[in-house]
């Protein structure tokens, strides 16, 4: 029957107990750096990086050393990652900033008519509600109809030949029989006839700037009279 030798190598059963016998004093193997606990949320630094270049330079083989160009390669790479992170908290040191300064300007805003896209809007008593239809082509005729919550009109206007252009409007709270409206939620309702035919023109109402604030994208909202809510890069008009 033949005889199998068996060989056993203590570093196979306790490599850090190898290691450690094995390496110079004050210098640890890649196992007990690895066992070593690790603090929660640590980061490399300028320290951490000279340390290990250093370690690098006592460790290398004097037979085939590493060249000076690696070195340098090294140096200017951290170099360029701690610009780069330093960089990256300034801007966002900055964008915070800028953030601050657009709502203390936003809040300037508070209390102006802006021209809000849509035919709603929320009359108050004795304020009248002012709106613009768009009509690049102008109109041979224009009927404006004023409706309530419950979609009925309380009012109509019809008016003759409009040029091209924005055509203002005006709606002073009255019915057509001059009896005064309720506070409360209208909306516009335009038709108009150019060149031939029929068509429903865009209607856009000034309404009153209650509020500002911001998203989480940091974009500047605005909020106006009656609830509704638009961001204000929409705003194409804003009056007194």
């Amino acid at each position: 029957m033949p005889t199998t030798a068996l060989y056993t190598n203590a570093a196979s059963i306790n490599p850090s107990a190898a290691a450690s016998r094995t390496l110079p004093a004050g210098i640890k193997s890649y196992e007990q750096e690895l066992a070593k606990p690790k603090a929660n949320g640590t980061t490399a630094n300028q320290q951490d990086f000279l340390k290990l270049f250093t370690t690098q330079l006592q460790n290398q083989n004097p037979l085939d050393p590493t060249k000076n160009e690696a070195f340098v390669a090294q140096l200017a790479q951290f170099s360029q990652l701690e610009a780069t992170t330093n960089m990256a908290t300034q801007l966002s040191a900055l964008t915070a900033s800028l953030q601050g300064d657009r709502m203390m300007a936003g809040a300037a805003l508070i209390g102006k008519s802006v021209v809000v896209p849509g035919n709603n809007f929320t009359y108050t008593k004795d304020q009248p509600v002012q709106a613009s239809v768009e009509l690049p082509n102008g109109a041979e005729g224009v009927q404006i109809d004023v409706l309530n919550a419950q979609g009925q009109a309380v009012f109509q206007q019809i008016l003759g030949p409009q040029q091209a252009g924005s055509l203002s409007l005006t709606w002073s709270g009255q019915s057509s029989n001059g009896s005064a409206m309720p506070e409360g939620s209208y909306r516009f309702r335009v038709a108009a006839v150019a060149q031939g035919k029929n068509i429903a023109p865009t209607v856009s109402t000034l309404s009153e700037i209650r509020s500002i604030s911001q998203d989480t994208t940091g974009e500047m909202l605005v909020q106006v009279k009656g609830g509704q809510t638009l961001k204000l890069a929409d705003i194409k008009r804003i009056g007194g």
